[in-house]
């Protein structure tokens, strides 16, 4: 039987991560995921969405040795500027720019599309002798007792670890297989992703319009086929978001543009559409017996603020610092209580602040509506609640 100090569940860009950062520290690292990566982004199946990487995940990447293949490939983050267009007719009547210079010297974060991390974050896994990944290999079975892991995979062999980390999504089999129940909340919304062309350059700013239904947000990426380019995530109730993604490309655009209050001019669609289901959930605890939930297996939010994966980087890297202060202790009852206890009451804050700003974002009556817009005008008015909304934005504790 094969031993690891570490196997990770769990392949997309968390698991492939969390490989690397573990794997860069010196440990020894599994990781398995039942589908392949995939890598190219007119690929079936790719994953068209986009990673905003804030400041203190983006250095958790660059220790992870990973940033340097990332960095030529990222769009900059310099502001945040969310738009109120819940009036009568869908236009803008409320704009606030939240700009990263007023708290740092570096942008707020960095813009990647997943197909592409994940392509990039395959290739360094590959340079590390310390890594070992099986695409294509699933976990089928989680036996474990106070001193190891053992893991059944579906290639039929079975290995041991001192930690097992479940990053293998929402409806993680190893969270299952744990024991650890989950809090999900569910709000009838579905989110589209897709990439757009546009005249207007973004000039490296995210932008967030509210009007109903949920945020429609562009976020700057690189140039494509010589054109501006955004990516995309318009949020809507469920039957919406079915309509808008079965109609003719014409009729799509038309309405996407009518969202967009064509703020950068004439979107033009540069991608097929993909949808997904919005939902909250939290699980009650962050380990069970050799095991540590990361990532979506450990809390899942709606695609607001950049908050997901910078989430998930930070479970990434409390476990880290766990490990590397203690290494003989990988995986033992206390340091997973440790990790426990240092995580879930901020992830739990969070998981509340997203989910009050998505139930802002989705409100339908106008006079609901006008009190959003008066927040936005209120908390951008005091300048020592913008700055510390936007540290918090960025990771930085209470």
């Amino acid at each position: 039987m094969q031993e690891f100090d570490i196997v990770v569940s769990g392949g997309g860009v968390a698991g492939l991560t969390a490989a690397a950062v573990f794997g860069n520290a010196g440990f020894s690292v599994l990781c398995v995921d039942p589908s392949p990566p995939i890598t190219a982004r007119e690929a079936p199946g790719s994953d068209l969405r986009t990673t905003a990487f804030l400041q203190p995940a983006q250095a958790l990447l660059e220790r992870a040795g990973l940033w340097a293949r990332l960095a030529p490939f990222a769009s900059e983050l310099e502001v945040m500027r969310i738009v109120d267009a819940g009036g009568e007719t869908p236009e803008p009547r409320i704009t606030k720019e939240f700009n990263a210079s007023d708290i740092s010297d570096q942008p707020f974060g960095w813009n990647l599309p997943n197909w592409l991390l994940r392509r990039e974050m395959v290739a360094h896994l590959e340079s590390l002798a310390s890594v070992t990944f099986r695409p294509g290999t699933g976990t089928t079975t989680l036996f474990t007792r106070e001193a190891e892991a053992r893991v059944g995979l579906s290639d039929g062999t079975r290995v041991r670890a001192r930690l097992v980390i479940a990053a293998d999504g929402r409806n993680s089999p190893i969270r299952a297989a744990s024991g650890i129940e989950v809090k999900t909340t569910r709000y009838g919304q579905k989110a589209l992703a897709f990439a757009v062309t546009h005249p207007i350059p973004h000039g490296n700013v995210s932008t967030e319009i509210h009007r109903s239904g949920g945020p429609f947000t562009l976020v700057p990426l690189p140039d494509h086929e010589g054109r501006p380019s955004s990516a995309v995530v318009w949020m809507e109730e469920g039957p919406e978001v079915a309509r808008l993604a079965a109609l003719p490309e014409a009729e799509f655009e038309a309405a996407m543009n009518t969202r967009s209050c064509l703020l950068f001019g004439p979107l033009t669609l540069a991608s097929r559409r993909t949808a997904w289901p919005i939902i909250s959930q939290i699980a009650e605890r962050l380990y069970g017996e050799r095991v540590a939930l990361v990532a979506e297996a450990a809390h899942v939010v709606p695609p607001i603020g950049a908050q997901g994966l910078n989430m998930s980087l930070g479970d990434m890297r409390v476990l880290l610092e766990l490990a590397e202060a203690a290494p003989e202790r990988l995986g033992d009852r206390a340091m997973l209580e440790t990790y426990h206890s240092r995580r879930h009451m901020e992830i739990k804050a969070r998981v509340t602040g997203i989910d009050l700003l998505n139930r802002a974002s989705m409100m339908r009556a106008r006079p609901l509506r006008d009190a959003r817009a008066m927040g936005l005008n209120a908390i951008y008015s005091l300048a020592p609640v913008r700055k510390t909304l936007m540290q918090l934005g960025l990771g930085a504790r209470g």
